[in-house]
């Protein structure tokens, strides 16, 4: 038979004046195109010899890339073979080091950003209660305004608020994810900073409101950011552990605990020095107005354990002068500068804390069943046992700024040592955030039961000690005191957030575990503020019955634990991952209808009896190929 000449010139001919084209193709007479070889495709080159034909296309694609540059075989083996000095093993240790970097880099854009955020928010609301407390400072800017009432309800606002937070906090970190929480939290902040620009009450209590509805799910998805960027540097640091199969094997249970306690003493040891930037206005702007001792304490009588409620007897007037208003709105936005930044540092440098499909299945177990478990997370024996150290670690850091600071500081030194004593107390925190990397020695209670031991003895001293009004031979003492409460208060924050992300490692459980540690902390802080009118005395008898009851319930839970007594946790459901909007690539045909999923669930079926089958799978013959089965090369059930 006669061989068939070339139906078309293959591309990239170099014309008639050529004998061979730019594929070395010789030239041959071109074959007339019949109309039924033009209607099936025969005729162009996506026919049976072009590229889009299901013939050789990997030999053509070579063929083109050889014609189009001019090269030989080895010339083409050598640019599309396999690079001769690649090491596969490098190659992976430089990706797994990126990766481990990369989570360097969220835990510290994470730190940064929640320092410079409650920095803002601490040292405005300081300066702005500070400058409406001044008598003088209300009536000739504000006149009859009634700002004290307009801070009762902000405060009210910010306070009260956070106890309905258990209802919403699972479901706002489940829908936004980890990350995009963290981000709308910092803009909630950064907007209450704004409506300080116009203080009225429709601009000061709504963000008020807001800042209070943002205050646990900000700390519960910080919380569970810190918990799985440990999880993930381990699993970058140990991605060559495998199985006998070859295959990834599940880490043993605790073995990030390492990772983890080094990355909340870096957390926490940026976290304190908050309270110290938010004394940077204190210090460079508004201790320049303020009068001093003598004036201010002129009828204080009494102080520390013996003073009722908050300043008893200061003066109405604290301002020297009154601040112009152009310096206080330079004030206000430097501030709101640094509340973008923090904005700009977590939306740019802090990368998700889940991949997308995690995300997905976290959200896929149902709406109501997030909304649901953290109530059924109380059976657990050690949530329960927990419960008085997440109270404790409300009242201690509301009475560091209310008790320490003000019923023992200003009231013995005056307000000008205000931002001093808060500044002795972070950084005196921020240095023993990184003591808690001794439990990388220690046994595990250590930095709780030592930090708890560090607030005891502080409690039954100030229990005892009446500091004198006007007198400053004794400040050193306060410093001393601040200082040490801050240690206190490291080790128990630091102890108590590494202690939950070790019992509850499993990341379907992170976020309900840190959204009940901080309701519990919102709810003392809430107690602290409705009991700021009692006398000293019941506010420490308070302290020191929930301090021995919450260390000798953390003793009684780790004696559970080595008993080896197993804790209740509720199910978590299985995630439904027929979700409109998303496809799972899985052994499974993700793509399957309703009906054939029920099949493919069930024992195996029948074979279905000859004959024409029914309709609707008729109709389903000739439908057309899905882009998953074009991309395999096949032209779907029209094939077969």
């Amino acid at each position: 038979m006669e061989a068939e000449p070339p139906l078309y010139p293959m591309a990239g001919a170099a014309g008639p004046q050529g004998d061979e084209d730019r594929l070395r193709v010789p030239d041959g007479p071109e074959a007339p195109v019949s109309g039924d070889q033009e209607r099936e495709g025969q005729g162009s080159p996506v026919g049976r010899g072009g590229p889009g034909g299901s013939g050789h296309r990997g030999a053509w694609v070579r063929g083109a890339i050889a014609g189009a540059s001019g090269m030989r075989g080895p010339q083409l083996d050598e640019l599309v073979g396999a690079y001769p000095n690649y090491n596969e093993e490098e190659e992976e240790r430089r990706y797994y080091r990126r990766k481990r970097l990369g989570v360097l880099k969220n835990v510290l854009a994470a730190s940064a950003g929640g320092m410079l955020t409650y920095g803002v928010y601490l040292g405005l609301l300081q300066m702005q209660l500070i400058l409406h407390y001044d008598e003088t400072y209300r009536e000739v800017k504000y006149g009859n305004m009634g700002l004290p009432d307009i801070d009762s309800k902000m405060l009210m606002g910010i306070n009260v608020t956070p106890i309905a937070a258990l209802l919403y906090t699972p479901v706002l970190i489940r829908f936004f994810g980890t990350k995009w929480m963290m981000f709308l939290a910092v803009g909630i902040y950064a907007l209450f900073v704004s409506t300080n620009y116009w203080e009225r009450y429709y601009t000061l209590v709504p963000s008020a409101v807001a800042l209070g509805m943002a205050i646990v799910p900000l700390w519960a998805s910080m919380g569970n950011y810190i918990t799985r960027m440990a999880q993930k540097y381990h699993e970058y640091s140990h991605y060559k552990e495998q199985d006998g199969q070859g295959l990834k094997q599940r880490p043993p249970r605790g073995s990030h605990a390492p990772y983890l306690l080094v990355f909340q003493a870096i957390f926490y040891s940026f976290f304190h020095l908050s309270f110290a930037c938010a004394q940077l206005p204190m210090i460079y702007f508004l201790n320049h107005y303020l009068y001093d001792l003598n004036h201010t304490l002129y009828n204080v009588q009494s102080c520390g354990t013996n003073s009722h409620g908050i300043l008893s007897g200061f003066n109405k007037t604290v301002l020297r002068t009154l601040p112009r208003s152009g310096n206080l709105i330079v004030v206000e936005s430097v501030l709101m500068a640094v509340a973008f930044l923090a904005m700009l540092l977590v939306l740019g440098l802090c990368g998700a804390a889940y991949r997308p499909t995690e995300e997905i299945d976290l959200r896929s177990v149902g709406w109501g069943n997030i909304f649901q478990l953290p109530f059924k997370h109380v059976r657990d024996y050690r949530l329960r046992h927990l419960v008085p150290f997440f109270i404790y670690s409300g009242f201690e850091v509301l009475f560091a700024c209310t008790g320490i600071a003000l019923g023992y500081g200003v009231c013995s030194v005056g307000l000008e040592r205000l931002a001093y004593l808060l500044v002795a107390y972070s950084l005196g925190a921020s240095a023993a955030s990184l003591l808690g990397l001794l439990g990388l020695w220690l046994p595990r209670p250590v930095p709780l039961v030592a930090g708890a031991g560090v607030h005891l003895l502080l409690t039954f001293v100030l229990f005892f000690w009446a500091p004198v009004p006007r007198v400053l031979q004794h400040s050193w003492i306060l410093y001393v005191a601040a200082a040490l409460w801050g240690v206190g208060s490291a080790l128990n924050k630091t102890g108590l957030s590494t202690l939950l992300g070790i019992l509850y490692e499993d990341k379907e459980r992170q976020d309900f575990i840190f959204t009940i540690y901080h309701w519990w902390q919102a709810v003392a802080i809430f107690t602290v503020y409705l009991g700021l009118s009692l006398p000293m005395k019941a506010k420490l008898a308070v302290l020191l019955v929930t301090l021995v009851a919450a260390a000798v319930s953390y003793l009684r839970m780790e004696q559970k634990l080595r008993r080896g007594v197993a804790p209740r946790q509720p199910r978590i459901p299985r995630p439904q991952h027929k979700v409109r909007g998303y496809r799972y690539l899985e052994e499974d045909n993700s793509d399957e209808s309703d009906a054939e999923g029920e099949h493919g669930d069930g024992a195996e079926e029948e074979a279905p009896p000859a004959g024409p089958r029914p309709g609707p799978e008729l109709a389903g013959l000739g439908r057309r190929p899905c882009p998953y089965e074009q991309a395999q090369g096949g032209d779907g059930p029209e094939e077969q």
